[in-house]
């Protein structure tokens, strides 16, 4: 379970000063696929970096099944998997070693390693340049590495930045298949994309942010009851035109 409670975070000081997230809370449950969803600048990003500890927030909390991440940081990250917006390969190393490497740095070796990459290797279409170096690799290509070395230590616990960004309509129907796979499982999967379709398919609850707090939450179809919209799209415009009323 991913938890976020009260988070605040700001950038910059003076007129310069950027609030990012501004009092964000929400519950990611397991065995349940949640969205988390905004329009560009909602603070997305700045809260999955906080999770996964990259940032630190200037005041509130979040956990990684019941690990408080500001203060056990590398127990948080042992339960968690990452798919970040940065997908930072490393230009000298094959598709294949990318993820041993992450699945060594996780604690796997052996056999039992070398069986997981082979199977996610497959699952993700990688046959064709698993061995190849990342140098040149498509965008698509990329984004199928970061996924691999995400799931490489089997985490119970899931932060999908943008998944299926890049990839053909096959391979996002096979990460798409995978994401409900390991949701059945009984994994917390918590995600962000600008595809409303795909969120629509994937997502089990929602939650809408602008300007840098939680705006509506439910299910898809709670959500559709409160806005009276009919599908995901209008629900999420008419959820940040309202907020952007009353900011006014």
């Amino acid at each position: 379970m991913i938890k976020m409670q009260g988070l605040t975070k700001t950038f910059g000081e003076g007129k310069t000063k950027v609030t990012a997230l501004d009092g964000l809370s929400l519950d990611a449950s397991n065995g349940r696929v949640t969205g988390l969803i905004g329009p560009n600048g909602a603070g997305k990003t700045t809260a999955f970096r906080i999770v996964y500890g990259l940032l630190s927030a200037d005041s509130g909390h979040a956990s990684v099944d019941g690990i408080d991440v500001g203060s056990e940081r590398m127990e948080a990250q042992r339960a968690l998997g990452v798919l970040p917006d940065v997908r930072g390969l490393y230009p000298r190393l094959t598709a294949r070693e990318h993820i041993r490497y992450f699945g060594e740095l996780h604690g796997a070796d052996g056999s039992a390693l070398e069986d997981d990459i082979d199977d996610l290797i497959k699952r993700l279409g990688m046959e064709d340049f698993a061995d190849r170096r990342a140098k040149g690799f498509s965008r698509g290509q990329e984004l199928k590495v970061a996924l691999g070395r995400a799931l490489v230590h089997r985490p119970k616990n899931l932060i999908l930045d943008e998944p299926t960004n890049g990839l053909d309509v096959m391979s996002s129907r096979s990460v798409r298949d995978l994401i409900k796979e390991m949701r059945d499982d009984g994994h917390c999967i918590l995600i962000s994309s600008h595809i409303m379709s795909e969120v629509a398919v994937l997502c089990d609850d929602l939650v809408i942010i602008a300007n840098g707090h939680a705006i509506a939450a439910g299910t898809p179809d709670e959500l559709r009851q409160q806005t009276g919209a009919d599908d995901i799209e209008e629900v999420f415009v008419r959820a940040v035109i309202k907020e952007q009323g009353a900011a006014i």
